[in-house]
């Protein structure tokens, strides 16, 4: 049990930490002409193809990236499957696929550069480029709206 004086206190030293985790949750960058999944990975529909990564909420909680194992060039991929890895100084996680299509291009740039995940996550730190009719299929994946309240859900503990 907190000695009195501690227990008064204790409540607003909750709510300071709580008001700092909000103000970092507002500066991740969600941006409009995307959708997401829940895994945070995103997709950009560039005409007939779908360009992919993964989020900058993503990246900010992999911290230093210092590999990407990228798919092959030609591989046809299902939804929801497993297209590569991100190697962070944290753990390793595994890069699924937004949407079904062919990998028609790779960012080999991140084979000399992987630090590009975090500097430029929506940029030069995409991932994949994705051919073929379903490419550009983005039914079921959250809008932005509905990716904010998703991390916002998960960073409250929800």
């Amino acid at each position: 049990m907190w000695p009195r004086g501690e227990a008064l206190m204790q409540p607003r030293h909750i709510q300071r930490a709580a008001d700092r985790f909000r103000v970092r949750l507002v500066m991740v960058d969600v941006p409009e002409d995307l959708r997401y999944t829940r895994q945070h990975e995103w997709v950009r529909v560039e005409g007939a193809r779908a360009r992919i990564g993964i989020t900058d909420f993503a990246q900010r909680e992999l911290t230093d990236i210092v590999f990407v194992e990228l798919p092959k060039v030609g591989r046809s991929v299902q939804r929801g499957e497993a297209v590569g890895a991100v190697e962070s100084v944290k753990t390793v996680s595994e890069i699924y696929a937004p949407v079904a299509g062919e990998i028609v291009e790779v960012n080999q740039e991140l084979d000399s550069h992987p630090d590009l995940l975090n500097k430029e996550p929506y940029g030069r730190g995409w991932l994949a480029l994705l051919g073929g009719p379903r490419a550009i299929d983005t039914a079921g994946l959250l809008s932005p709206q509905e990716y904010r309240a998703l991390i916002e859900k998960r960073s409250s503990g929800g």
